[in-house]
């Protein structure tokens, strides 16, 4: 048995030094050997001599060596302002070379959104950001998956904010709704004065996405226009909603 230009056997003596083959048998119908632990450096021609009353006959066989698919190199995570431009990568090794897929992982896509190694999105949206799934896949194994976040930040929408009426003496509730990314700091007026945690009578519950007004006792002093701001450090936006008696107009 040779490989290229190198004898690994000759009946059965072994030439080479590798302790991964061995002699499996050398009978008058066969003569076999094993590679054990094999690797990519192994793949190519292997040749079989036979002498026979001076008519020597050779067989060769050829070794492809398969590997599973790897995902060697992919993009961080990150973070970028609406209406700019993201380029993901993802590298991966395998026999034969693997082919590679990006999808959005969300509700509403449908697809690969790029067959390649690279993807490019430009003047990405909100609606864009989330998981990128990297698939890397060569049917030698199941495909291997890795992701990669992406946030995209955008300066304040307020999404709700309702006029409300109540009754003097009873309990009242302005809300403020708003999506940001990173999350909006909100902020409460009456007029042009502005509305301090633990003032007497009131309440302000700020979370991620609203914030909440609450009068726990409303008189007629309470009623008025308050106006919501809603900013982070890409913008800021308010709205105006009125707190009236339930007989007003």
């Amino acid at each position: 048995w040779r490989t290229r230009s190198s004898i690994l056997y000759a009946g059965n003596d072994k030439w080479c030094l590798d302790p991964r083959v061995v002699l499996l048998a050398n009978t008058k119908t066969q003569y076999s050997i094993q590679i054990q632990d094999v690797d990519v450096y192994d793949e190519g021609p292997y040749t079989c001599s036979v002498q026979t009353d001076n008519h020597p006959k050779t067989s060769r066989v050829h070794l492809i060596v398969q590997v599973s698919p790897k995902i060697t190199q992919i993009s961080s995570d990150i973070s970028i302002n609406e209406g700019g431009n993201v380029s993901l990568t993802c590298i991966a090794t395998g026999r034969p070379d693997p082919t590679i897929t990006w999808r959005h992982i969300s509700p509403k896509a449908v697809g690969f959104i790029s067959e390649d190694e690279y993807l490019e999105i430009t003047g990405i949206t909100r609606e864009q950001s989330g998981e990128y799934e990297c698939s890397a896949s060569n049917d030698v194994a199941a495909p291997v998956v890795q992701r990669v976040k992406v946030t995209v930040n955008y300066p304040p929408y307020i999404s709700d904010a309702k006029s409300t009426g109540v009754p003097v003496g009873q309990k009242g509730i302005l809300l403020c709704e708003a999506s940001a990314v990173p999350s909006a700091d909100f902020q409460w007026y009456k007029d042009d004065k502005r509305l301090a945690e633990g003032q007497k009578g009131l309440k302000v519950e700020n979370k991620a996405f609203f914030s909440r007004l609450t009068f726990f006792n409303v008189s007629e002093q309470d009623y008025g226009n308050y106006t919501c701001v809603a900013s982070n450090q890409l913008g800021n936006t308010n709205a105006s909603m009125i707190l009236y008696g339930e007989q007003s107009v």
